[in-house]
């Protein structure tokens, strides 16, 4: 299979949220969690955990939580509420993925790492943990498929705990589907640099970027 190469696969990368039922091979989910575990991290200490649900009951299982959490994260009215094309195509997909979770991507990774204990324990684990969730999604890329982050689930964390076996210790950071699409991966659009970017301190303006 062609890899895209390193700059190609960034610029292309975004959230997808709608999937093809095509099973994605042993080999390549663990290619994709090999990429994960190459992320820098503190101290070489691997905090991470990936569970790899490809069960249709087992994920169908999952997403029925993460479809809970979803509609009161975002209710279904809320959808129905809006009359701008444009904003409603632009949240539909994860409309989509709230509602087919369980049932569309045919692989689920949910990343897990240590609970915390206060807010600061969690995000510095979280420095670690969600930049191999990003090796991730490159690594998904560049073998063609498609993926996202989403931490919808997370109100509702205590009920995925019994179904994935969680030990008390260990909590979950993201769930990620992956799987091949239909859709296309770009071209993507991102603020410029330079309003996004400051020099020295907040409000001076980074030389070039004008």
């Amino acid at each position: 299979m062609d890899r895209l190469d390193l700059l190609e696969t960034i610029y292309t990368t975004r959230s997808i949220r709608r999937f093809l039922p095509d099973p994605v091979p042993d080999e390549i989910v663990a290619r994709l969690i090999e990429a994960a575990t190459r992320a820098p991290n503190g101290r070489n200490a691997q905090p991470w955990h990936f569970i790899a649900i490809r069960d249709s009951h087992q994920r169908l299982a999952v997403g029925e939580v993460y479809r809970r959490a979803w509609d009161e994260y975002s209710p279904p009215s809320r959808l129905a509420a809006i009359t701008d094309p444009r904003e409603r195509r632009r949240v539909a997909g994860a409309f989509h993925l709230g509602a087919t979770m369980g049932t569309e991507p045919p692989l689920l990774i949910v990343v897990c790492g240590p609970g915390g204990t206060s807010s600061f324990e969690m995000r510095t684990t979280a420095a670690t943990i969600y930049p191999a969730v990003q090796n991730l999604l490159l690594a998904a890329r560049a073998y063609g498929l498609a993926g996202c982050l989403t931490t919808v689930h997370l109100p509702r964390e205590a009920e995925l705990r019994p179904i994935l076996g969680l030990p008390d210790e260990v909590a979950t950071y993201a769930i990620v589907p992956i799987g091949r699409t239909t859709e296309r991966f770009g071209p993507l659009r991102r603020r410029p640099v330079g309003e996004v970017t400051f020099a020295e301190r907040w409000g001076q303006p980074l030389p070039g970027t004008g």
